[in-house]
């Protein structure tokens, strides 16, 4: 789908061959230790499974000129009686520096929930001191329904809370 923000982003399931282009700056954003409560230091092998979901959910890839500068992952939030509600999980390339990616990907994981018969959409972890993620969650829609004090150990700010952010369908 080509994207409206940026006349050459477009955004694609993701294939095993994106994998070795998403799995650096993967790395590189859990190594920070801002956003992501993924284990730390795992190779290439070991992170695949955090990131490329298996059906029913999906990993896109937003790509520009022909270079993957993002990833979202999705789906059902919580298995049997949960299933009604997604979640997801986005990143972005630090080195990409376009614009809009971010929001692009949300707005394609929301049309996607939609379309998929989701009731709504429920965001588990949002790290509170990561302004630019809550803002953009809550332009969308999203609404903090709660906040974990002290969940996520920030590696700048030490323990933060983690917002659980919800959009209804």
């Amino acid at each position: 789908m080509l994207h409206p923000m940026h006349d050459d982003l477009t955004i694609r399931p993701a294939t095993d061959d994106d994998w070795s282009a998403i799995f650096p700056f993967y790395a590189r954003i859990v190594a920070e230790g801002r956003t992501y409560a993924f284990p730390l230091e795992q190779t290439s092998d070991e992170a695949r499974p955090w990131w490329m979901e298996p059906g029913p959910g999906r990993t896109v890839v937003a790509v520009v000129g022909g270079r993957v500068v993002g990833s979202a992952k999705m789906g059902p939030n919580r298995p049997g009686r949960g299933a009604h509600i997604a979640t997801a999980s986005f990143m972005v390339d630090p080195a990409c520096g376009v614009r809009g990616v971010g929001r692009a990907l949300g707005e394609e994981m929301i049309t996607w929930a939609r379309s998929e018969g989701y009731a709504g959409i429920q965001f588990n972890a949002v790290v509170e001191t990561n302004t630019r993620a809550v803002h953009l969650w809550r332009s969308l829609g999203f609404e903090v329904i709660g906040t974990v004090p002290g969940a996520f150990d920030h590696a700048e700010h030490g323990p933060v809370g983690l917002h659980v952010m919800f959009l209804r369908l």
